[in-house]
């Protein structure tokens, strides 16, 4: 009986011991993928979308999940950070280190002027809108500069017309504007204020 309780001891112990193992391996191989994924963010120009991970790294939807938790936990002490974006994901400099890049390379601080802000935000959240709504919402006449920065930067885009007199064109924002604020959708806009005269517009 001693010896049945014995053999059955040490099936147990090999059993457990094959199980870690395996969990090992398994973490290993997550945390070899997330640092693929961490060279391929590093030497793209542009956000990598998660179908582009998986076919290049031959991943499933939950194997580059769990890499890039890793990748995200692994980054947590450093000073990039992992941003999901509309384009996909892409490796960033944390806030926290905003003042001094400010500080040492002023030249590369965009300035957005208070008229350019008011025009992106009526489109961004009332889209699609033409230029008389904007100018309604705004109280004032828009300059056909801030649309021209705007739509060289990618932020903009006309698409349709309003079925009205003169058909204007309809404007609405693009994955570019996503990317640029670090959003993933329109959802994640915070609230506007003064909503009540947007929501006016027909």
């Amino acid at each position: 009986m001693a010896m049945v309780d014995n053999a059955k001891q040490d099936n147990s112990k090999q059993t457990l011991s094959v199980s870690l193992e395996q969990q090992d391996e398994a973490i290993n191989k997550h945390e070899t993928i997330s640092r693929h994924i961490e060279v391929l963010l590093h030497a793209s120009e542009a956000p990598i979308t998660a179908n582009v991970l998986k076919k290049y790294l031959s991943l499933s939807t939950q194997e580059l999940q769990q890499a890039l938790e890793i990748l995200q936990a692994r980054l947590k002490n450093g000073v990039l950070s992992l941003n999901e974006t509309a384009s996909g994901y892409r490796l960033q400099i944390t806030d926290s280190y905003s003042p001094l890049i400010q500080r040492v390379f002023p030249q590369r601080q965009e300035r957005l002027s208070q008229a350019l802000l008011e025009t992106l935000s009526v489109i961004a959240y009332k889209q699609p809108v033409t230029r008389s709504d904007i100018e309604y919402v705004r109280g004032v006449t828009l300059s056909s500069n801030i649309l021209r920065q705007l739509f060289d930067k990618g932020w903009i885009i006309e698409n349709g017309y309003k079925d009205t007199l003169g058909r204007p064109a309809l404007l609405h924002t693009t994955p570019q504007f996503l990317d640029a604020f670090g959003l993933t959708s329109l959802e994640q806009l915070p609230p506007m204020p003064d909503m009540e005269s947007i929501k006016a517009i027909s």
